[in-house]
């Protein structure tokens, strides 16, 4: 005989099971995300061996163009730092020649200011400072130094610094008539201005 509590027990024990058992909506919903994922496996496995190669073709392109650009920027920056050396050993030494040159610029004024009338011993004293220079025009001539002519030259503010300006004879307008202080460059660089004066 089925009493009211066995009655009340079996009624708990379904209710529990009900609660444990994955609803048919839910179930549903699972099976067809499933469905979904084997579809999506089934399409990339079925593409041709055609579209393969057409990816695998792009992939490699894409790659080469990649390594062109990477090697295109190492030769540019290898070009780059073999210029930057060749002009730093071009114009080596610089400092230490520019601070000679203001030497060579007395030698040249002391020779100017040399009298026609000088005496012997003055003769010889001249033609010793004359030697002198000419050994340590050379020594520069050997390090690439050259004085920049701008005597009746046009002016140009890339060589020249413009002191003053005097007037001049009309074929002398713009142009230098006077130097003060020679200009130099070394090994074809520009290592200092000359300073003149400019017709107007």
């Amino acid at each position: 005989m089925v009493t009211k509590k066995d009655q009340k027990d079996q009624t708990n024990h379904e209710e529990q099971a009900l609660q444990h058992e994955p609803s048919v909506e839910k179930k549903g919903q699972d099976d067809s995300s499933l469905n979904e994922i084997e579809d999506s496996d089934e399409g990339a496995s079925e593409a041709s061996p055609e579209e393969q190669m057409a990816l695998l073709e792009a992939e490699l392109a894409q790659q080469k163009d990649k390594y062109l650009r990477m090697f295109a920027d190492f030769d540019n920056a290898k070009r780059r730092h073999a210029r930057e050396k060749q002009e730093w050993f071009s114009t080596a030494g610089k400092d230490i020649i520019l601070d000679i040159l203001p030497v060579v610029d007395d030698f040249e004024r002391a020779m100017q200011m040399e009298s026609v009338e000088a005496n012997t011993d003055e003769k010889l004293e001249s033609e010793g400072v004359q030697l002198i220079y000419q050994k340590l025009e050379g020594v520069l001539k050997k390090r690439g130094v050259e004085a920049i002519d701008a005597y009746g030259t046009p002016f140009d503010d890339a060589l020249h610094e413009a002191l003053t300006e005097i007037p001049a004879d009309p074929k002398m307008k713009g142009k230098v008539v006077d130097v003060v202080e020679k200009g130099y460059t070394m090994n074809g660089k520009l290592i200092r201005h000359a300073k003149v004066v400019v017709g107007k």
